[in-house]
């Protein structure tokens, strides 16, 4: 799994730990400054882990003291009560941190969590599950590595790194071949990608010589014969209206991807505890 880098983790740390201490943790202060304890966190539920190098960075950033001892990995099947890590440190540094590295691992471990479901579900398929754009703000990289840690792949990062062509691009550009055309000569290393609606667009997008070919809310059966169509000569991704009913339907077309807004937009927190002991 790519980690993304020390730079982007830490910026989400800082914002992260900005908005919870402000101007400082008046709890904390309640607590001696030379008290020192040990914490486990622990997970209440099942799950898969994702998170560990924001949470690492948040105990580093508040206190480099902190002793971490992690007793799972990102991308593991955790259960009920289990220990996930083991602190020692300065108690006040301790609760200081508590609560914002949580925050990363309960999100993450969620997101994970649910692309490992999603997963599952297609693991008789040779599909792959992508994640899309529809990310929390600010953590889009740390919710796209949650998505691996879960089983599932990416899709672009952003509106940089591939081209999307859309309906809109389509309409604005003067269609899909002219769309085409500009994108090869803006980037032409660059993944192009068009969204087709009808079989008249699918046939355009495969003319133009495309790398892949979103198939946008095309019926089960459409997408059976884009798939005979094409013939293993574009990779075919589907996407819109994918719910947990129709998800293995659509994965036994054959199609190459499957992308999935609800990897991302509809994660549920994992259910995270710290339980601190003094010396």
């Amino acid at each position: 799994m790519h980690v993304p880098s020390p730079e982007i983790i830490r910026a989400n740390v800082t914002a992260a730990l900005a908005e919870d201490i402000g101007s400082g943790d008046i709890s904390a202060q309640l607590i001696s400054a030379n008290r020192h304890a040990k914490a486990t966190m622990i997970t209440r539920e099942s799950g898969v882990l994702a998170g560990i190098p924001w949470a690492q960075m948040v105990f580093a950033e508040v206190d480099p003291s902190i002793e971490v001892d992690w007793t799972c990995n990102d991308g593991d099947a955790i259960s009920p009560n289990e220990t996930l890590v083991t602190l020692r440190g300065p108690a006040r540094a301790l609760l200081t941190a508590e609560r914002t590295a949580m925050n990363f691992l309960q999100t993450l471990s969620g997101t994970a969590t649910l692309a490992r479901h999603y997963a599952d579900l297609v693991a008789h398929t040779r599909v792959k599950l992508l994640d899309t754009r529809k990310t929390l703000p600010g953590l889009r990289y740390a919710q796209k590595y949650a998505v691996l840690c879960g089983g599932c792949f990416n899709h672009r990062i952003g509106l940089f790194d591939a081209f999307l062509v859309k309906e809109n691009h389509i309409a604005a550009a003067g269609g899909i071949a002219a769309a085409v055309q500009a994108a090869r000569t803006l980037s032409p290393n660059s993944l192009l990608e068009v969204e087709v609606e009808t079989h008249d667009e699918l046939e355009q997008a495969l003319a133009a010589g495309v790398d892949r070919i979103m198939l946008d809310n095309f019926t089960i059966d459409a997408m059976r014969d884009a798939v005979a169509l094409t013939r293993g000569r574009v990779e075919l991704e589907v996407s819109g209206n994918v719910t947990e009913t129709t998800l293995i339907k659509i994965a036994e077309t054959g199609v190459d991807y499957i992308s999935i807004g609800a990897l991302t937009k509809h994660c549920r927190a994992l259910d995270l505890s710290m339980r601190l002991s003094t010396d």
